[in-house]
């Protein structure tokens, strides 16, 4: 019984969470480059570059209760000048959460351009600046939803009157829009840094389910970093932390990944990752506590990225869980021709 109630506490927490503040996250967000900051579009060392990520988590807590991401990007890079670059590109994300089926499509475009600032032939230093703009979907679906009204002190009673009649819309759609800055800097000497910042939700869209009503989507800062400090010839450490901020949410990412080049060198195109990540988040009552060990890992062979990973849950909801997070799949294929310059950017 106590169980249950977990349960039943923590899909209603999800599901007012996500309808008035959370957006979507991954993981391995390095391997989601439009959905972390516009000015990523076109920033690769190809031409052209697919994306596809997929999500799943609480499955062992929700009993059936659907929580899932998925998203596709397509992004193209092309030359401006003799050192500049510009980027286009698109992306289309979908959510579930839950067994009231709350959900959130995303169809969205991107454009950055990348000045060159300093550099050489073998290194070189960008400021990138992006911006993005779509429509996104919003869906409920009121029938199957358990509301406190219908709650008798013991079990929930179907009979019982519900709070649907509060709204009168169970889809509606919405424009939004984002901007975003990134530096990122490579050396010859195989090392490479990053840092950026995101602010999302720029117009602070309406998103309630009631049309006479306002309920404005709280705006997004994202600020990332990261990079690969070589340690042999073969081996390098690649750290990475993201930290987001959403109205009263905060989240942190961080963590490192041991990249082993299958070559001679770790300049090399093939290579494996193996990392330990954590993610840390604020609660209403206790504040930040750590929320999940994040296990992944990555191969990249040529054109190809595979990437893996699953989040052990930490958190007090560890007993309802048992001690099971979510899981992540991530795939990139990138069309590369022949490159007449110089070194651009780090390997993402």
């Amino acid at each position: 019984m106590m169980m249950k109630k977990i349960t039943l506490f923590f899909s209603a927490f999800c599901l007012s969470f996500s309808l008035f503040a959370q957006d979507i996250h991954f993981s391995q967000f390095y391997l989601s480059p439009l959905n972390l900051n516009p000015a990523l579009t076109g920033v690769m060392n190809c031409n052209v570059r697919l994306t596809a990520n997929y999500r799943n988590q609480w499955a062992s807590v929700t009993r059936g209760g659907v929580y899932n991401t998925s998203s596709v990007s397509y992004d193209q890079r092309f030359t401006s000048g003799r050192y500049d670059y510009f980027g286009l590109g698109a992306t289309i994300w979908n959510d579930d959460a839950g067994t009231g089926n709350f959900g959130t499509t995303a169809v969205k475009a991107s454009g950055s351009y990348a000045k060159r600032m300093a550099g050489t032939r073998s290194s070189s230093h960008y400021l990138s600046f992006g911006f993005e703009g779509g429509f996104s979907q919003r869906r409920i679906d009121f029938e199957n939803l358990r509301w406190g009204t219908q709650w008798n002190g013991s079990a929930f009673q179907e009979s019982l009157p519900t709070g649907e009649d509060r709204f009168d819309q169970s889809n509606f759609t919405f424009f939004d829009a984002s901007a975003g800055l990134l530096w990122f800097s490579n050396f010859s000497s195989g090392a490479n840094l990053y840092i950026g910042g995101a602010y999302h939700h720029l117009n602070r869209a309406n998103i309630s389910f009631d049309s006479g009503e306002s309920e404005q989507l709280f705006s997004r800062f994202t600020a990332h970093a990261g990079g690969e400090v070589p340690l042999t010839d073969n081996v390098s450490l690649v750290p990475g932390i993201i930290t987001m901020i959403q109205g009263p949410s905060l989240q942190v990412n961080s963590g490192a990944s041991f990249k082993f080049a299958l070559g001679n060198s770790r300049f090399n195109s093939q290579a494996f990752q193996l990392g330990v990540w954590t993610r840390f988040g604020n609660k209403a009552i206790s504040g930040i506590t750590n929320d999940a060990v994040i296990l992944s890992t990555r191969f990249d062979y040529n054109e190809y990225t595979l990437g893996f990973s699953y989040d052990i849950n930490v958190s007090e909801l560890r007993p309802g869980s048992n001690a099971q997070g979510g899981f992540e799949l991530a795939l990139q294929y990138k069309f590369c021709g022949n490159e007449r310059r110089g070194v651009y950017c780090p390997n993402f």
